[in-house]
């Protein structure tokens, strides 16, 4: 099976709750700046129930129409977003 685009860079975000915020957090103070703006959009955006993928690939896409994110950019950009946002719910 072949993933493109976010897809494949967000399909593991689909945890309910809420683990360890201070680990994401620290992680996220270590991210280039588009990928921090990614995972902040989306933090702020999770509530418990929500689909973490559907959420940072909004933010993602919000951001490539908007012209603050390059469309070449955006995956790897999310996927080291997102690789804090795991440590959140874990």
């Amino acid at each position: 099976m072949k993933f493109t685009g976010l897809t494949a860079a967000l399909f593991l975000f689909s945890f309910p709750a809420l683990a360890d915020q201070k680990a994401a957090d620290a992680c996220a103070a270590r991210l280039p700046k588009n990928s921090a703006a990614i995972y902040s959009a989306s933090a702020a955006k999770y509530s418990p129930g929500a689909d973490m993928r559907d959420i940072v690939k909004g933010v993602a896409r919000g951001m490539v129409m908007s012209g603050t994110l390059g469309r070449d950019d955006a995956r790897p950009a999310a996927e080291a977003a997102g690789e804090c946002l795991k440590l959140m719910l874990n």
